[in-house]
């Protein structure tokens, strides 16, 4: 089947260029309506008008794309994933579930074919390989998670560099010199996802700051991974007494692996972490955390979709702010 993109490479022109050339929606000179209109006659390229309506309503039809891929804690997805939906009603529309980890051709076909209005992107990499086509495409896009490069793009997300460094903060205050960061698994950073660079970044300058020593753990999930990088702490890190964790999953395994290893928490280990309020109060230890705010985030994705579909002015970029809640598992450096 012929894509808009190749209409586009062989006019010489942008995706977004044969859109509004097609549509009509804004203004193309007509030379370049003309070469459009050639390519897609030569390429029999078909339109899909079926979507837009006889009122140009649209497709009332959200698209989120949310890859799943190795890593990804589908609990959260999930939080968000009803989070959008449930915006989307509010607003009269509904939602299309894009999951596959293919780049953007899931985005780009949804576009062609006109089966939504706009499109939520999640699992936001530094160097994302979708943004090029997000950036051409007439299709309004926000993205959970901000690029390296946010430029022409709308980003919401929790200041992921601020809550790296909230933690630190807290356990500095406390007294606390020897901080580790047990972190996302492996592959979450070997694909430079955004929102765990950007703690890794935030929990290092914090502890440079306070000149207390650091260091940062990728971790797998499971009572195997848990046990591990516990054992591995307790030996490389001999004067450790608080750690950061940002991989929920990790939690309680993670608890029992360092009390398993004689290591009482917060007496001898304080712990904070980067992560949903219900995982964090329903530790068997509660512990101390920075909310992950997912119901806050997927609304206000939804809401900035609407005001750029009604051709509101959006900000480039929302930063929510951490919020840290004092639980049961920190206290003052053990003596």
């Amino acid at each position: 089947m012929v894509k808009i993109t190749d209409v586009a490479r062989r006019a010489g022109v942008s995706p977004s260029t044969v859109s509004y050339a097609l549509s009509g929606k804004r203004p193309i000179s007509d030379e370049t309506r003309r070469r459009v209109q050639a390519a897609v006659r030569e390429l029999g390229y078909r339109t899909h008008v079926r979507t837009h309506g006889a009122a140009g309503a649209g497709s009332r039809v959200l698209a989120l794309a949310v890859p799943m891929r190795s890593g990804v804690h589908v609990p959260v997805v999930t939080q968000f994933a009803v989070s959008v939906v449930t915006a989307a009603r509010a607003h009269d529309h509904d939602v299309l579930l894009l999951t596959q980890g293919e780049g953007g051709e899931g985005i780009g076909r949804i576009a062609e074919a006109g089966l939504a209005d706009a499109v939520v992107v999640m699992d936001v990499q530094l160097q994302d390989p979708r943004l090029p086509l997000l950036r051409s495409l007439p299709l309004p896009s926000v993205l959970i998670g901000v690029p390296a490069e946010p430029d022409g793009l709308t980003c919401v997300d929790l200041d992921f560099g601020a809550a790296g460094e909230l933690c630190v903060d807290h356990l500095a205050r406390l007294g606390h010199r020897t901080v580790a960061l047990v972190g996302s698994p492996p592959e979450v950073y070997v694909r430079r996802t955004a929102f765990a660079r950007r703690l890794v970044q935030g929990f290092t300058a914090a502890a440079d700051r306070h000149r207390i020593g650091s260091t940062v753990h990728p971790c797998g999930t499971g009572r195997g991974a848990a046990r591990a990088i516990a054992e591995r702490l307790l030996r490389e890190q001999p004067a450790l007494t608080g750690v950061v964790v940002h991989n929920e999953p990790l939690l309680d395994p993670l608890i029992d692996a360092f009390e398993e290893l004689g290591v009482r928490i917060p007496d001898d280990l304080s712990l904070t972490a980067v992560c949903p309020t219900p995982v964090a109060a329903s530790a068997r230890i509660p512990v101390t955390s920075v909310t992950m705010p997912s119901t806050e985030l997927g609304t206000r994705a939804v809401h900035l979709l609407i005001r750029k579909l009604s051709g509101a002015p959006v900000p480039q970029a929302t930063l929510l702010p951490p919020r840290l809640t004092e639980r049961a598992s920190t206290g003052p450096r053990p003596c």
